[in-house]
């Protein structure tokens, strides 16, 4: 890797933290030739410590530290993208990340829209939300519904009206969404368990 630690006068160059799994930013630091290298060896980010003025093991006092999985260089050469399984939190105040963000797995739109269900669920109006009512009408109704938006899914698979097949697939998800927090979960539940079976696979 063609790494250009010669770009700043003080030789370092900046290396964002982030989860390989989550794709969560965790923090900034610094590194020089000789951090980056430590780094490699031992599989543990080490960064070149600008107040303590010398090498710096990420957890080398907390054991907290951050495993490396993968590095990566950007266009110019002289900023590191660094991909971690983090032992704890990052941050020296306890937190997540210096940004003091929560390290959960994030899936774009979807996640918004559990974030909107559970708002509506805790603040809506039954008689103006569909999701407030749902919820209002109970398990029964909620899981009654998933297995009426499974059974149309299934009927679309069969035809050819691809839209219809999506339109309906999308009503499954939205429902399932609800049946999870009606029983407690989100989504992040589910995939840990996938991820649970493909480590026994």
């Amino acid at each position: 890797m063609n790494i250009d630690f010669s770009k700043n006068t003080d030789g370092l160059i900046p290396a964002i933290i982030q989860d390989s799994e989550t794709k969560t930013v965790l923090m900034l630091g610094f590194m020089n030739a000789e951090a980056y290298q430590k780094t490699v060896d031992t599989k543990k980010v080490t960064f070149y410590s600008r107040t303590k003025q010398r090498l710096w093991t990420k957890g080398e006092e907390s054991g907290n530290f951050l495993n490396l999985i993968d590095i990566k260089n950007d266009c110019d050469n002289d900023t590191l993208l660094i991909q971690v399984k983090p032992e704890g939190p990052t941050c020296h105040k306890g937190t997540d990340t210096c940004w003091n963000g929560e390290n959960k797995g994030k899936y774009g739109f979807i996640s918004d829209l559990e974030d909107t269900i559970q708002l509506r669920r805790e603040n809506a109006d039954s008689e103006k939300s569909y999701v407030a009512s749902l919820f209002k009408l109970g398990m029964n109704k909620i899981a009654q519904k998933v297995g009426e938006e499974a059974i149309e899914v299934v009927i679309e698979a069969k035809d050819e009206n691809d839209d219809l097949f999506l339109g309906e697939s999308a009503d499954l998800l939205f429902h399932y969404l609800i049946l999870l927090q009606a029983k407690g979960f989100k989504l992040d539940d589910v995939v840990e368990v996938l991820k649970s079976r493909q480590k026994k696979n």
